[in-house]
């Protein structure tokens, strides 16, 4: 017998309103653990944060958003706060990026048909607008059409609201791409009454690119086809540099809701079914949005932060779900893949993944994963290993199985070393070593056919390699960006200078651990700044360290900005300074002169200026922590505690410049919690201030991690004392190895 029949009828009423008071409660307590009330997805949706708010989970295929314009810089993510019109819900988007690309497969629902002969677009209304992790909600406006987004990891998920007495019909445009990237080829057929499937390949920042949707409806339909001629009567597929599909919904019930399931596929349309059948086979929305929730929420519970100050929290919690958008998967639940040659590959051991920023993330989101989820950082440098096989080179910045050749430096390398001295070995370590090897030097043979030719020979193994091993230096007047190649490639190249002494190799260790030096050949001891060179050895004339130039010299930056970065040697920095006066004397100038940016260039991305100091941009993040190593850490404290209050708002334009992939955030994440990853491939932690008076991280081998603020506020910026376990720490530093062991860092915390 149970205890409910023993009950008396009044004694069961007790229990069973105990019993609801009891899950009340637990229901409260659960949802003090929902990180996700924490993350506000419109932060940095505004300014030129370049981020979007729409449906996606960690590393997820899709990112299902709304799409408010194409072009322009801030149109980057495809999404603008300060718009009042969408076009339509895309299925593919970057994240905080400064080019803009994707946008694919767009969904606009809509009642009247003349919209399909222009750009098809409703008003909105923040204030009928609403979006968490993994969802999205919307209020068209013009035709009051309730739209809902949510997602899993290859597949996006739609419910539209209809009105009552109005036609209900859905627009899908392939037509369009962010940036307007060109589609030549694009494709949609008509399966059935309920099924529309496609392909469009597109030639836009990443040269060459394709994806294919498989879309499946809950309610029939009938089609109308267009090309950029006009309606198609009577056909059920299309191919045209412009196709469009028309859905007519007539037999709604009087819920009068559609719900759409749509799976992307790279490799074809059969892919794309079977990850759609896969990971989303039924039909309940909330089900699978409390899904995307319950997703965020395992990987934000990763890291617990205790503290009064909700703002922070927030800032907190919606840099690191910015930080786990991207890369994402790139490969079937079929194990198959597009390869970087454009053929189709399958390997069901093996995860392919897109989107690495490595200019842009090595410095921070790639040491943040060795620390909350190392084994995924090592399946991303198994994905950047298969890519080297395949295109014969390491990947600079690969988009989509294409690469782009962005931005300067091989820091594939970086996320390597960094990974491998933090004793990741996942991966096959030889080819790691030959891989970086390879990267580094002036090389064109046996590179994949498929690689766009002015990608290879001036960004991938660009002639400026052979001049920087053979001459010691990249000269301005054959190079652009010299000065900032010549910086980035001398630390690369060090790296590697590690790797092969870890790996016995002293024969490459001697000749890397010579090129790592080469930064000295930019230093003018007369200006103390890091200067460009003429091919004949003269620096260049007239030169101001404040200049940003369409031809520049310095890459997104000036020469107050980069003459800093040499992490691997600020040893040596010094003694070029003339000694740790001198030193101080220049670093204290750079956050104190004037932040005027002069030159015939724009300074779109040199901003968060602190003097000349750019935090907007990500070659002077790295700079606060300098003074740790020259024993003012107090000044340290002082310029973090700034960045970290000054520089990230709870706000659309909260992001002071791109969030890039997540290194914004990242930055924030590390810098947040007290330390920062100072040089990668260096497996120690700069600390500066926390913000939180108490963080637990969750570390993959079961241990726990916590760091205690003790007497912390604003107004208390400055450490007294740190410890860990208990043992004071004489040099404000602690290495990986101590925070993989679990323990407790304890800052104490003064305002003076």
């Amino acid at each position: 017998m149970t205890i409910w029949n023993r009950l008396k009828p009044r004694e069961y009423v007790i229990f069973r309103n105990l019993a609801g008071l009891l899950l009340l409660v637990m229901a409260i307590s659960g949802s003090a653990q929902d990180k996700t009330k924490f993350v506000d997805v419109f932060i940095g949706t505004g300014g030129h944060g370049h981020t979007f708010p729409g449906a996606v989970l960690p590393h997820g295929m899709v990112q299902l958003s709304p799409d408010t314009r194409l072009d322009g810089w801030d149109a980057c993510g495809g999404y603008h706060y300060s718009d009042h019109t969408l076009m339509g819900f895309s299925h593919t988007h970057l994240n905080g990026t400064g080019i803009g690309d994707l946008g694919d497969v767009v969904f606009m629902p809509m009642t009247r048909e003349e919209k399909l002969n222009s750009l098809a677009r409703s008003t909105f209304s923040h204030d009928q607008e609403t979006a968490r992790p993994g969802y999205y909600q919307v209020m068209l406006l013009d035709d009051q059409i309730n739209a809902e987004l949510t997602a899993t990891k290859r597949t996006g998920m739609h419910r539209y609201t209809y009105p009552d007495r109005q036609n209900a019909r859905l627009l899908i445009d392939l037509s369009t791409t962010i940036h307007s990237r060109r589609h030549p080829v694009e494709q949609i057929w008509i399966v059935n009454d309920h099924t529309v499937a496609g392909m469009k390949y597109s030639e836009g920042w990443a040269p060459q690119r394709v994806i294919y949707f498989y879309a499946e409806f809950s309610q029939p339909f009938t089609a109308s086809l267009y090309n950029r001629k006009g309606l198609l009567k009577g056909q059920r597929r299309v191919t045209d540099e412009t196709v469009k599909a028309l859905l007519h919904f007539r037999r709604l019930s009087t819920e009068r809701q559609v719900i759409a399931k749509v799976g992307l596929s790279a490799v074809d349309a059969e892919g794309a079914k079977r990850n759609l059948h896969a990971e989303n086979p039924g039909w309940d929305f909330d089900h699978v949005a409390g899904l995307a929730q319950d997703e965020w929420n395992k990987q934000l519970g990763r890291i617990e932060v205790e503290t009064s100050a909700i703002d922070q929290k927030k800032i907190f919690y919606t840099a690191f779900y910015h930080a786990m958008i991207q890369p994402c998967i790139f490969s079937d639940v079929d194990g198959r893949y597009r390869t970087m040659s454009m053929s189709v590959a399958q390997d069901k051991d093996y995860t392919n993944y897109t989107i690495f920023s490595l200019w842009d993330t090595f410095r921070a989101v790639h040491p943040f994963y060795t620390i909350i989820a190392p084994t995924f950082d090592e399946a991303l440098i198994r994905s950047l290993l298969r890519k080297y096989d395949e295109q014969g080179i390491l990947p600079r910045w690969e988009l989509h199985s294409a690469e782009t050749g962005c931005m300067i430096g091989y820091h594939a390398v970086s996320i390597i070393a960094d990974a491998m001295m933090k004793g990741l070995q996942d991966f096959d370590q030889a080819k790691a070593l030959e891989a970086c090897i390879r990267s580094s030097v002036f090389d064109t043979v046996n590179v994949s056919m498929f690689m766009d030719p002015d990608v290879l020979h001036s960004r991938m193994s660009s002639r400026s390699l052979q001049f920087k091993n053979v001459q010691g230096f990249i000269p301005c007047d054959q190079f652009t960006g010299s000065v900032s190649k010549g910086l980035e490639e001398a630390y690369n190249d060090w790296l590697i200078a590690q790797m092969a002494k870890r790996s016995g190799r002293m024969d490459v260790y001697q000749q890397y651990i010579r090129w790592g030096q080469n930064y000295k050949n930019y230093f003018d001891a007369k200006t103390k700044f890091m200067r460009p060179r003429l091919s004949n050895g003269a620096w260049k004339v007239p030169y101001r360290p404040t200049d940003v130039n369409r031809r520049n010299d310095y890459v997104e930056g000036n020469g107050w900005q980069w003459t800093w970065f040499v992490p691997h040697d600020i040893e040596g920095l010094i003694r070029l300074m003339g000694g740790k006066k001198a030193f101080e004397k220049k670093l204290d100038a750079l956050f104190h002169v004037s932040s005027q940016i002069t030159g015939d260039g724009t300074a779109a991305d040199v901003t968060g200026m602190i003097g000349q100091y750019a935090h907007g941009n990500e070659p002077s993040q790295h700079i606060p922590y300098i003074y740790n190593l020259i024993g003012k850490p107090r000044k340290t404290q002082e310029i973090v505690d700034s960045l970290l209050y000054g520089q990230y708002r709870v706000s659309p334009d909260g992001l002071c410049g791109n969030e890039d992939v997540g290194q914004m955030s990242a930055w924030y994440l590390l810098s947040s919690m007290g330390f920062y990853s100072f040089c990668p491939g260096v497996p120690v932690y700069e600390t500066g201030r926390p913000v939180f008076d108490r963080v637990t991280i969750h570390l993959e081998n079961g241990r726990l991690f916590v760091i205690k603020a003790i007497n912390n506020s604003r107004k208390n910026k400055y450490v007294s004392k740190l410890t860990l376990n208990g043992k004071v720490l004489d040099h404000y530093r602690f290495t990986h190895q101590d925070l993989m062991d679990g323990g407790e860092l304890v800052f104490y915390m003064q305002g003076k």
